[in-house]
């Protein structure tokens, strides 16, 4: 699989959207983390003609390893995460985390405490999403800390950007721009953990309201963007991309009270993104709040109609809570017609 990706120069993100598999998962079986399944390998087959089922055995029936059981379980809690939203599988995540971190003691190795950290973040990503906010936090501190013990560098750069982002979207900008500015102080983080730190700084900055420092840390984030692929990079960083980038220049706008700047980022934003995913309702929602601050009342019925089936697949409490204060707003200040059209086509 590396050696065809080499070959074509094809991005593991670009095969991630041929074949319909999560990237962090296909990342994962690239770094030997996690083992293909027979559905993955002919999925690869099919897409770069190679003979890759007759390598993969069919699961056994036995009940697998611990470890590698918590590491399937890590794969199959982003991969329902990035198609479905975290509602659903974060208490699962948290039981896994909480069980885990029991079974750690005096005499527990580096690479077993590493594994407890990995999978204590994804249960505090997946708490966050599904808008739990105090116990996401609860799980970023703990993995932060495991991975200091366990020295792995990569998990502590992870938990510290999580934790940056919930303050920001808790309005505590002085704990982001602290912890953003921590990691950006580091001579020897990697050019795309340096990227991440850089929008979270400004973002936090926008929530403070220092429209020039934010919008100069933006721009120099657009403008590493390109430059910060490197070897040195953590397998986590893979989604840090111009999405990702484009996206948060339009969050920048709404913090700084600018939601028709906001507009054009987040579309560019719904353009790039994969559709009927935890990241499209993400961003659409994103845009609807944007439009409906400007009272652009014919966009926001396009919107709201896209945003309509995603809702049946997707179930990110974080975002549908976002959703439901833009549908106040046009139940306030619409027109009848689009509050009308909200309640019927929209199931929350």
């Amino acid at each position: 699989m590396k050696a065809e990706l080499e070959a074509r120069g094809m991005s593991l993100r670009a095969l991630s959207k041929a074949v319909h598999y999560n990237p962090s998962f296909l990342s994962r079986v690239l770094n030997d983390k996690q083992n293909p399944s027979v559905e993955l390998a002919e999925a690869l087959d099919l897409y770069l003609g190679t003979d890759l089922v007759s390598m993969v055995k069919p699961a056994r029936e036995e009940i697998p390893p611990q470890d590698d059981y918590v590491q399937r379980s890590v794969g199959y809690f982003l991969e329902h995460d990035n198609r479905h939203g975290g509602d659903h599988v974060a208490s699962a995540a948290q039981q896994v985390w909480r069980a885990e971190q029991g079974k750690l003691d005096t005499y527990a190795d580096k690479k077993k405490i590493a594994g407890v950290a990995e999978i204590a973040e994804v249960a505090g990503w997946l708490l966050f999403d599904a808008n739990r906010p105090k116990e996401a936090r609860e799980a970023f501190i703990e993995s932060h800390l495991l991975a200091k013990l366990a020295g792995d560098e990569s998990m502590q750069w992870f938990a510290m950007d999580m934790l940056a982002m919930q303050d920001v979207q808790d309005g505590k900008a002085g704990e982001a721009l602290r912890i953003s500015e921590e990691l950006m102080s580091r001579s020897k983080i990697p050019a795309r953990v340096a990227l991440l730190a850089r929008v979270r700084h400004a973002r936090a900055l926008a929530v403070a309201g220092d429209k020039g420092r934010a919008l100069e840390a933006m721009k120099r984030a657009q403008g590493a963007l390109q430059d910060s692929i490197g070897p040195r990079d953590p397998q986590w960083a893979w989604w840090v991309d111009e999405m990702e980038v484009v996206g948060h220049q339009g969050e920048v706008m709404l913090s700084l009270d600018e939601p028709k700047a906001a507009i054009p980022h987040l579309n560019k934003a719904n353009e790039l993104v994969r559709p009927v995913s935890r990241g499209s309702l993400y961003y659409s929602v994103a845009e609807l709040t944007a439009l409906v601050k400007v009272g652009a009342w014919r966009e926001a019925e396009s919107t709201l109609e896209r945003i309509a089936p995603i809702l049946e697949a997707v179930t990110s409490s974080r975002s549908r809570a976002r959703l439901r204060q833009a549908l106040r707003v046009i139940d306030r200040d619409g027109p009848t017609w689009l509050s009308d059209y909200a309640k019927e086509a929209l199931p929350l």
